[in-house]
């Protein structure tokens, strides 16, 4: 049997508390979200003023990058140089960039979605989260 590392839910609280402040640092109104290796939703988090159609996009973004066991960005440029089919891939919504795959020694333990500015303002914002855990 392997054995593998998981997500706590301190880690999740550690990871949206870093991703927060990174994001009232710069004034941004963005909904934050924390998936375990399969995609399912750990923490999720809307920010005052955040726009309403992101708390459907932030948990999207974070599946599919724990799913596809990368960042969303590389989704969304595939599709964006003209592989459209890519958008019928089952169980991957959120295939735009702002999802950041958690990863340990290679192995996916999760992602970090997050929605409301600019797709690399969200990255940054997530990025900022993930570091919180010292990897």
């Amino acid at each position: 049997m392997k054995t593998k590392q998981m997500l706590t839910l301190d880690d999740a609280k550690k990871i949206v508390a870093a991703a927060e402040a990174e994001a009232l640092a710069n004034n941004w109104a963005v909904v934050i979200s924390v998936v375990d290796d399969g995609g399912h939703l750990l923490l999720l988090q809307r920010l005052d003023n955040a726009p309403l159609m992101s708390t459907g996009i932030a948990p999207a973004k974070a599946k599919s990058a724990a799913l596809g066991k990368r960042d969303t960005k590389i989704f969304e440029d595939i599709i964006n140089n003209g592989r459209y089919a890519f958008m019928t891939v089952p169980g991957m919504d959120g295939m735009l960039e702002g999802g950041v795959a958690i990863l340990i020694e290679g192995q996916c333990v999760g992602a970090v979605g997050v929605s409301g500015v600019k797709s690399t303002e969200d990255v940054q914002i997530a990025r900022a989260g993930i570091a919180a855990l010292g990897l």
